[in-house]
């Protein structure tokens, strides 16, 4: 679907001029991918005079980049429509990208006369073409959706990727063809498609030379990748992590997120063979319960899910485990959360999200008629929340006394504090000097909370 609003004409491809000391805000919502397209859109903007800003309020464009995984989701974007540019004597132009748009956009424009544009996390490249069609001046503007899916046409047409600090996010693969009954995400980011190896290495390549020491693959389903090889072969996620692994300048590598059904052999062994590969892995389960894994269409079983972790932590036995878990789904009992909770204490995570079911629409899901009261998914959720909460604590304190490397990316809410992250993913605060940001080194960890680590640089 491809709209303009106010006219059932298709308006003209648009260009934008160039302009300086314009300003953006841009806000994101969800996953990392979106933290990934909304870094893109900077990108895209940048040549066009564009300046990013921290404070919505002196905006010439705010942009939502939004998810649409639960419904609380879309309502805090509706709320935040109007309080974002609250006080803004600019008259912004307002757009709505991401999940959301894909799947609401008309909705949206329908619900909220102050958004101008509207498009999907597949059209983004398209965002200079979209201001210009809309009518960035304030005045007589047209409203603009374009919720089309292009397929990869948009990795061909983004700007150079910039570098905002020693880690850097590539997406590799998108999309999701396992259909998951209560996920929109095949609605919203279409079918998997996976980038070529080499156009995936060149961005990598072109990071490194910038300054990038660590790299994360992403994907909906990134363990899922199957792109294109020089030789014309399809890659697998394993073998594209190795290609990787040569590229000089990178000194650590991450990739998420993984769905079990997509851990081979292969990827597994990789684990324990190439070191730039970090001991992390985040491994949704959703449910301990078999029953309610078919309810769901995980195609992989609880038992299933706890051999791949064994055979990971065999390969790696650091390995950090991090999961994702959703409470309440139509038809859960009680003996099926005590089956999560279960799983939950056999695995030991070390970070973890959890989350009450919440209906998507056209969603096999939410057509059950079997819902779980609200009051038992809170109950249960917090009970989840509480053991998770328990071994992450456990898990962070087991580096109190241990030097750890630490990259650190950027400083730390107070004065003189660096903050990084460990191999295992964790967030690290140490004090120092601001010159050794984009660096990794070696930290004595002294203190762990539930969320971080705390620690003093270690002298040579």
């Amino acid at each position: 679907m491809k709209v303009q609003i106010t006219s059932e004409e298709q308006m003209p491809v648009a260009a934008l001029d160039v302009q300086e000391g314009r300003k953006f805000f841009i806000k994101n919502y969800g996953c990392q991918m979106n933290v990934y397209d909304a870094e893109r859109m900077e990108d895209m903007l940048a040549p066009y005079g564009f300046e990013k800003i921290a404070d919505a309020k002196e905006a010439d464009l705010v942009i939502l980049n939004t998810c649409h995984i639960r419904e609380k989701a879309d309502e805090k974007v509706f709320s935040d429509i109007g309080r974002v540019t609250k006080g803004n004597k600019r008259n912004p132009l307002i757009a709505i990208g991401g999940c959301m748009g894909q799947a609401m956009g008309r909705t949206i424009m329908q619900r909220s006369p102050k958004v101008n544009i509207v498009f999907g996390p597949q059209t983004y490249h398209r965002l200079p073409e979209f201001i210009a069609r809309s009518g960035l001046a304030a005045g007589k503007r047209k409203r603009v959706l374009d919720t089309d899916f292009p397929a990869l046409e948009k990795f061909d047409s983004l700007a150079p990727q910039g570098l905002r600090g020693p880690s850097a996010y590539v997406t590799i693969q998108e999309g999701c063809d396992k259909f998951c009954t209560y996920c929109v995400v095949p609605f919203t980011r279409g079918v998997e498609l996976s980038r070529t190896v080499e156009s995936i290495l060149t961005e990598i390549r072109a990071l490194a030379e910038k300054g990038a020491k660590e790299v994360c693959l992403l994907g909906q389903n990134v363990n899922a990748y199957h792109g294109l090889g020089s030789d014309g072969k399809e890659c697998n996620l394993a073998r594209l992590l190795q290609q990787v692994a040569t590229i000089d300048g990178i000194e650590r590598i991450r990739f998420t997120t993984s769905h079990p059904s997509e851990m081979d052999n292969e990827l597994i062994e990789l684990f324990g063979k190439e070191r730039k590969l970090m001991p992390y892995l985040h491994l949704p389960v959703q449910a301990g319960s078999d029953k309610i894994l078919v309810d769901m269409n995980r195609t992989h079983t609880a038992d299933e899910y706890l051999q791949i972790i064994d055979l990971l932590r065999m390969a790696r036995p650091d390995v950090a485990i991090s999961g994702d878990f959703i409470v309440g789904f139509p038809g859960e009992t009680d003996e099926d959360f005590e089956m999560t909770m279960d799983l939950v204490r056999e695995v030991g995570y070390s970070s973890a999200y959890s989350f009450m079911y919440s209906p998507r629409p056209n969603t096999p899901a939410a057509e059950n008629t079997n819902q779980v009261p609200l009051e038992v998914k809170k109950e249960r959720l917090q009970r989840l929340q509480d053991l998770l909460t328990e071994q992450q604590k456990a898990y962070n304190n087991s580096f109190v006394g241990k030097t750890i490397p630490v990259l650190l990316e950027e400083a730390g809410r107070k004065e003189n504090q660096l903050r990084g992250r460990s191999p295992h993913n964790i967030a690290v605060n140490v004090e120092g000097n601001q010159r050794l940001l984009g660096q990794q080194i070696h930290v004595n960890i002294t203190k762990a909370t539930a969320s971080s680590l705390f620690g003093e640089v270690k002298l040579d």
